[in-house]
């Protein structure tokens, strides 16, 4: 009778949270399955290259959230100039395919190390910084990296910006909007960005990133490099946004310095506080409002910024966790490893004693 009881008092205890957790859990796989095909059939059901070129941007900006994530959401470090290394990748991988004739992953190859190096400039000096500081140094960075884009005219070609940047091929065949091609190209991006982030936050430096945010002190207590796995937040996040800046690039085909303002890094940062911090389903839905809302509602085109910026004020208000930001309530798994670790200790519950 008393575990009858107790089995009641739980079920009544669950939240709806639980539940839909445990139903995407046991369905996961058909879930996939069933997002994957409704993903590969959209261009063709859309039937507009409107629609695809929405959907194309949307993918961009949940790789540049993903990216954004891994610093603000995994470590707590705040940047309000991320539109920078989104730059450095664009104008990288642009002109060394128009001026050098490089192909497009060569160039976002090397975009990304550029971005990569730039984000280890940024992070190490600011690594006694936090908070408000940190975010004054990284907005300052943002507008450094616009204002060298702007004058710096025998590379960059100053305000006139980068015209006639090449579709990305493969085989010879280009991958266009026209062709869906880019759209594909996306999905292939955005996947491996996903997975890259889920590896991430499942490894033992998604550990000590959250053990940074959570309390620095207590995690350099605790042995961790709290020096290294700062710079390398940066970086990995430098490198993720330079991908999507330089896919951004050629799918407009031309950028120059006013790309790449302010607005871009309020954008992304709004994305991720939208979506949920420190979670990766919440960058999907989070790119997917905030980024349809300007297509959807023409007439409050001009406001789309005093949108954003009610929306961050509300969510920090009633809801700092953002929208799909909430905390698992389902049982935790441990690895076939840790159990048999804990069995010959005879810890778990129904091992030898």
């Amino acid at each position: 009778m008393d575990k009858k009881q107790h089995r009641a008092d739980t079920a009544k205890n669950k939240s709806a949270v639980y539940y839909i957790e445990y139903f995407t859990d046991k369905y996961k796989i058909p879930l996939a399955a069933a997002g994957a095909v409704l993903l590969t059939v959209l261009p063709f059901a859309a039937g507009s290259q409107y629609i695809v070129t929405t959907a194309v941007k949307i993918g961009i900006y949940m790789m540049l959230a993903l990216g954004l994530n891994i610093l603000v959401g995994y470590t707590g470090l705040v940047s309000l100039g991320h539109a920078g290394f989104v730059a450095i990748g664009a104008y990288t991988a642009s002109l060394l395919a128009v001026k050098l004739g490089l192909g497009f992953f060569a160039a976002v190859i090397l975009g990304m190390l550029a971005a990569g190096l730039s984000g280890l400039l940024v992070g190490l000096p600011t690594l006694r910084l936090s908070g408000t500081y940190l975010s004054i140094v990284t907005l300052g960075f943002g507008e450094i990296v616009k204002t060298v884009a702007m004058n710096w005219d025998p590379v960059t070609n100053g305000t006139l910006g980068v015209k006639n940047i090449p579709s990305p091929s493969v085989f010879g065949y280009k991958l266009t909007i026209a062709n869906n091609g880019l759209y594909y190209l996306m999905l292939a991006m955005l996947l491996l960005t996903a997975l890259f982030c889920y590896a991430v936050c499942k490894s033992r430096t998604g550990r000590a990133f959250l053990a940074i945010k959570t309390d620095e002190m207590a995690g350099i207590m605790m042995g961790i490099n709290v020096t290294y796995y700062k710079v390398l937040a940066f970086v990995l996040s430098a490198v993720i946004s330079a991908a999507a800046g330089a896919l951004y690039a050629v799918m407009i085909g031309y950028i120059d310095p006013n790309t790449f303002t302010f607005d871009v890094s309020t954008l992304i940062l709004s994305i991720v506080i939208l979506g949920g911090m420190g979670t990766i389903r919440g960058m999907f839905l989070g790119a997917a409002i905030l980024i349809s809302f300007p297509e959807v509602s023409r007439s409050l085109m001009d406001y789309r910024f005093v949108v954003y910026g009610l929306i961050l004020v509300i969510m920090m208000r009633f809801r700092p966790q953002g929208l799909l930001g909430w905390k698992s309530q389902m049982p935790y798994k441990i690895s076939e490893q840790v159990k048999s670790r804990l069995d010959s200790a005879a810890v778990l519950p129904g091992a030898e004693q």
